[in-house]
This record gives C-alpha cells, structure tokens and sequence, in this order.
C-alpha cells in the first residue's frame, strides 16, 4: 500500500523513531511533525495534550497516512487511549508498549526506566510492566537539553550521566528503559556508565521493529520503491535545521505548518 507511515511528537525527539523507521523500512514514505511551537507537552494538562494530539492527527490523515506513531511519551501516556477511540479506521502505535515488551523479555531481576519528569510522574511505565519484576525509575532532566545542545560525548555529559545512573547502579538494573525518545542519542554513553551487562532498551528501535510487524500483519508493506520523506514543524526557531539533520543523520527539508 503506497501510504506514507505518519509519525508525531511534540518536539524533535521523535526523529530518533523516524530515523529507526527508516533505517529499518526503507521503502515506506515518512510524514513527520514536531509540534515545536508548542513545547513541552509534559508542562501541559491531559485535556491540553489530547487537544493538540487530535489536531496533530487530523493534520496527518489529510496526508491519506496509513498507520500513525505517536513517537512522544507524554502524547502516548495522556492522549493514545482517547485517540484509538476516536480515530478506529486507523492503527496507532505509542513507544511505551514496544518498549516494555522487550524490557520484559530481556531483564532477569531489576528493570530500570529513565525519562523525563513528567513521563517519571506519569507511573505509566509501572503500570505497564505490572509487578512481574522490581522497577527502578529516575527522571533524568538535563539529558533533553544536552542533547538538543549537540553534548553527546563531553565530559560535563558522561559526568551528568553517572549522577542520574547511580541509583539504577546501586540497585542492580539489568534492563533499562530509554523512556525518552531523545535517549538513544546518548546510548553510547549511557551503556558505558552501565557496562555491557545491563541491556539498554532503545524505545526508537522497538517501535520501529513493532511497525514493521504490524504492517506484515496487516499486509500494507512497501516493497522495492524509492521512499518520499516530508517533515514538518509548527515553528522553525534559530538551529532547528541543524539539529534535525544531527537527529535523522542526513539533510532534509523542514516546512513550517501552523494547526492552531
């Protein structure tokens, strides 16, 4: 089915998932929109969050998408419900789920989850998991502006990141949740503070495989096409040309789209 794959967030996080999504189906079409006039989303009510999500959403189905990612923590632990209701003609796929699947597939004693506050404070990664294993959870508030700020490998960040990991460390995680898709930017760092014996679980990585299952289940692959790639932002501030391309690993156009 020639439909591009949908993907939203409220920022440019999400484009560690459209990155994995491309890097592992490279023949589907990618819409992508950063909602970066308006955030934080984590700031934000439940009502606020659904209401942006719904236009976001809107927006994307009148570019005939096939399936959407709501490649946004906040977005899928406040608003995914309501949109599956909502929105029943078409298949939704948040980076909570995928995440926890294989955390539990992976971890022995000990998962460990780190996050922004507000997805922290959700609880929404302990109610999924469910009891089945000890959860260590840590908010890690500095990790989204070290990224954004392009200090991946600095010293000042591997400091930063000892700090927020200790507590996971001291209670002997053996698999860890990225609960943020700007995470996987800094994996390299975090599985050098971890060791090699705690398995980082990249919430890009698992979507992007639990996208390709679904579209086999549902027979919508593309095969043997050279793919289109559309990504659009509420707002275009100073730097965002950059850091998108630092993201995705390759230059693209961005257009601005306003919804409110």
């Amino acid at each position: 089915m020639n439909k591009p794959i949908g993907i939203f967030d409220s920022g440019i996080g999400g484009l560690t998932v459209a990155r994995e999504i491309i890097k592992t189906l490279p023949y589907e079409d990618i819409i992508y929109f950063g909602d970066t006039a308006r955030v934080p989303y984590g700031s934000k009510s439940k009502e606020t969050i659904t209401r942006f999500s719904k236009e976001i959403v809107d927006f994307l189905l009148g570019k005939k998408v096939k399936l959407i990612v709501v490649a946004c923590n906040t977005a899928s632990s406040n608003a995914l419900p309501e949109l599956e209701s909502n929105y029943k003609d078409i298949p939704f796929v948040g980076v909570v789920k995928p995440s926890v699947k294989k955390a539990l597939s992976l971890a022995k004693r000990v998962i460990g989850v780190i996050g922004t506050r507000a997805t922290i404070e959700s609880g929404i990664y302990s109610t999924v998991l469910g009891d089945r294993f000890k959860i260590v959870q840590k908010s890690c508030p500095l990790f989204v502006p070290l990224v954004e700020e392009g200090f991946i490998n600095t010293p000042f960040t591997r400091e930063i990141t000892e700090f927020y990991l200790n507590p996971l460390q001291k209670e002997n995680v053996d698999a860890l949740i990225l609960g943020c898709t700007h995470y996987p930017m800094l994996k390299n760092v975090i599985g050098d503070v971890l060791g090699e014996e705690v398995n980082l679980v990249d919430s890009a990585v698992e979507v992007a495989t639990f996208v390709g299952e679904l579209l086999d289940t549902e027979g919508t692959k593309n095969n043997r096409r050279t793919p289109t790639y559309s990504f659009y932002f509420s707002d275009i501030p100073q730097n965002l040309s950059k850091m998108v391309d630092r993201f995705l690993g390759r230059k693209v156009e961005i257009e601005k789209v306003f919804l409110g």
